[in-house]
């Protein structure tokens, strides 16, 4: 079977094509970063997209809390672990909360070994 220049030159092109769709909306995703506010009553871990942070000034834990005082409230996403499909556990976008300056006391980073998933914005 002798296969001719064209149609490998077709098959690399075809495969291209398919590899770049498919990879495509997986690069497309925000880099969530992942910070703890903390109140009187408790505290939880929000995650905020890497355009969004990027508005904030120092784009850091500081940045948050000064745009939060600035607004007074802000809306976010509040992030949990739970278990993937395969079983392992990943930090995900629970729903999506409000916050008022007033009830949070300190915003700080959280780092986490567990894998970040991306804010999905059709859930809004």
């Amino acid at each position: 079977m002798r296969i001719s220049k064209r149609q490998l030159l077709g098959l690399g092109l075809a495969s291209f094509l398919m590899e770049s769709l498919v990879i495509q909306p997986a690069l497309a995703a925000d880099k969530v970063s992942l910070f703890k506010v903390i109140t009187s009553k408790d505290e939880i871990v929000i995650g905020i997209g890497e355009t969004e942070l990027a508005q904030m000034e120092g784009q850091n834990a500081g940045g948050v809390a000064k745009a939060l005082v600035a607004k007074g409230s802000m809306s976010v996403w509040q992030y949990a672990v739970r278990k993937s499909t395969s079983g392992d556990l990943e930090q995900s976008p629970l729903h999506k909360i409000g916050l008022i300056a007033s009830d949070s006391l300190r915003v700080e980073p959280y780092a986490t070994p567990l894998k970040v998933l991306p804010i999905d914005e059709t859930k809004k």
